[in-house]
């Protein structure tokens, strides 16, 4: 079996924080980093990251493809609909930066994300309609022609508790969508469901963000035999692409167990992502702890003992998208001793390998 594994923020941005780094105890990951060959390219977020491995570049529909991801998919008015992300968020200002909080932060229910799009639906019947996949995520089908399916902007994952105020391209389309915002903004606030939040001493869902933009394209064929993972994202993909998708297994020999010989298999594990992204170092440490113990260790040894035929383990992080491949003989190289994961992240931030 040859495998892409691909974990988001696996290595600490922060390289000189050695309260973090210098507590870390992964020697599986470790020893399989240090064994396999490191290839480097330009930072990219982890939708297109994803999107590399199908062959998409350029302004993808992520929006479209995500919807196909959901276990229940919003239905579309038109037989080809330019689908658009509307994530709730909320947006505070902090030491005159205007900081964002994605839904995974917020504890929303079904019902407030039903009620604030059911307004939104109301207010702006003339875009088009907002749905509600899940209460962290939500889509906007545009009605007819508009400009708001032709801009780019960052997907969550990159603006999720960041400064946002230089995200937004400075283009006309960009124009028309800060318009939308701001209008979007007023209707939100007041809000009966987010007074109730308010009052309870709860962020406010004061926002969306708007991402993603476009249609599906047709349907093509990746050489993947599989998806594994709970990226809704990752899912959609495999969908559009034809391959099977499965839930995250429990570690590695439950994957090895359910996936044929010789095939080939992407694992996206992305558990690590959001402590990067709010700078838990204390869940980031108790996952990663959790991922060598599944996942990197297992992995050494399946490599070394001819269990898996190639392992491509693709990292998208602060210091770049981080590539490691490695077969059964690199893992034999004795001599290439493991280092401690804070002097590996400190070699990245100086451009070595």
């Amino acid at each position: 079996m040859q495998l892409t594994l691909v974990v988001p923020e696996l290595i600490w941005p922060e390289p000189d924080d050695r309260e973090t780094l210098d507590a870390l105890a992964c020697p599986g990951l470790n020893t399989l980093i240090a064994r396999s060959r490191l290839t480097r390219r330009p930072p990219q977020s982890l939708e297109a990251t994803l999107g590399d491995a199908f062959g998409l570049s350029g302004n993808v529909p992520w929006g479209a493809f995500r919807v196909l991801g959901e276990d229940q998919a919003p239905s579309a008015s038109t037989a080809d609909p330019c689908w658009l992300c509307a994530d709730p968020v909320h947006l505070r200002l902090h030491q005159e930066k205007l900081i964002l909080a994605d839904a995974g932060s917020l504890d929303i229910s079904l019902e407030e994300a039903q009620e604030l799009t059911a307004e939104l639906n109301r207010q702006f019947a003339d875009i088009g309609s907002f749905h509600v996949a899940t209460a962290d995520r939500w889509y906007l089908q545009l009605a007819g022609d508009t400009d708001l399916g032709h801009f780019d902007v960052p997907p969550l994952s990159v603006v999720a508790g960041r400064s946002v105020s230089r995200q937004l391209p400075e283009t006309p389309e960009a124009l028309r969508l800060r318009q939308l915002l701001n209008e979007v903004q007023m209707v939100l606030y007041g809000q009966a469901a987010n007074e109730r939040r308010e009052e309870s001493g709860r962020s406010t869902i004061n926002s969306l963000w708007l991402w993603g933009a476009g249609t599906a394209p047709r349907a093509s064929t990746s050489d993947f035999a599989g998806i594994w993972g709970g990226d809704v994202l990752a899912c959609g993909l495999g969908r559009a692409f034809g391959v099977a998708v499965r839930p995250p297994p429990d570690d590695l020999g439950a994957l090895l167990t359910q996936s044929p010989g010789g095939s080939r298999q992407l694992l996206v594990l992305d558990s690590l992502q959001r402590p990067v992204q709010y700078q838990d170092a204390d869940a980031y440490r108790r996952q990663l702890a959790e991922l060598d113990k599944r996942w990197f260790s297992p992995l050494r040894t399946a490599l070394a003992s001819g269990g898996i035929g190639r392992l491509r383990l693709v990292a998208p992080t602060t210091y770049a998208v981080l590539v490691w491949e490695s077969g059964r003989g690199e893992q034999w190289r004795l001599w290439r001793r493991p280092r401690p994961l804070a002097a590996t992240a400190q070699a990245l931030a100086r451009g070595e390998e």
